[in-house]
């Protein structure tokens, strides 16, 4: 969610046990305007927090021009202090779905993966790498993976220009309460991937403009995300069930709008079982 209207949109998603104490979101706002001007950032988002045993993390994602691009991301443990994270890996991302249990909020830890997972360390020592993880490492490929699942927006939040950059759409002033309701009102903001499998037949009826993300209705499995209505109607809230923790809001026939994580970093696998 945007750092300009955090305290507000905090304070709509927090039917879900989500929030900050005044401390924190004073240092919040005072150290997210700095960050976008240092870093020179267009938009600066307070992703959200991952709690560690020992500690938590406190995640921003900064935006250029073109949403689209990389977005950069920083974690910090004071809410003032923050350190730029790399870019995630393929092999990052492979590495820490290997990996279960509790982050141990130091960066500097090492998981070995000779002691958690025995046939991925051998797969490892085939390959010639050395079977062992930082917890840094770990924390960038995790909030990848939780942004590519369940980082979602409302449907025409986002135009793509013909010279294929994607940028915010100034004329959306948001969904009517029917279409909020609706999981094909919300788009993955992420590379499509169930878009390039649709035929023409089915791409005639979309507008390439608004229709180039994937929709939450074909998201597996079925029944991952939990739609509310919460302030007497006057917002709809989707929980992801899969990345518990994850939860956004959309205040309908507004702008206002936004998602936010605050869980352990770790994927409900049992979720197929549970439904």
């Amino acid at each position: 969610m945007e750092a300009q209207c955090l305290p507000a949109a905090l304070a709509l998603v927090a039917g879900g046990g989500a929030g900050l104490s005044p401390e924190k979101r004073a240092a919040l706002g005072l150290s997210l305007p700095l960050l976008q001007r240092d870093y020179r950032f267009e938009r600066v988002w307070f992703w959200g927090c991952i709690q560690g045993v020992r500690g938590a993390y406190y995640i921003a994602e900064g935006f250029g021009p073109n949403r689209a691009a990389h977005r950069r991301r920083l974690y910090s443990f004071n809410c003032l202090d923050w350190s730029l994270l790399t870019p995630a890996t393929r092999e990052m991302v492979a590495r820490a779905q290997l990996l279960t249990g509790r982050f141990q909020g130091d960066p500097s830890f090492e998981y070995n993966f000779a002691e958690i997972n025995a046939e991925a360390a051998e797969l490892l020592f085939d390959r010639g790498t050395e079977p062992v993880m930082k917890e840094e490492a770990r924390l960038i490929a995790t909030i990848e993976l939780i942004d590519k699942a369940v980082g979602i927006v409302p449907r025409g939040a986002f135009v793509k220009t013909p010279l294929g950059s994607v940028c915010e759409n100034r004329h959306f002033e948001g969904l009517s309460l029917v279409e909020a309701k609706k999981l094909s009102s919300y788009f993955h903001f992420t590379e499509p991937v169930n878009l390039k499998n649709k035929t023409l037949l089915e791409k005639a009826d979309l507008d390439p403009s608004t229709d180039f993300l994937d929709s939450l209705e074909h998201d597996i499995p079925q029944g991952s995300w939990s739609v509310q209505l919460e302030k007497g109607g006057a917002v709809v809230v989707l929980r992801s069930l899969l990345w518990l923790g994850l939860t956004f809001y959309h205040v309908p026939m507004t702008k206002q709008y936004g998602y936010i994580y605050f869980g352990t970093g770790e994927k409900n696998l049992d979720l197929p079982f549970m439904l």
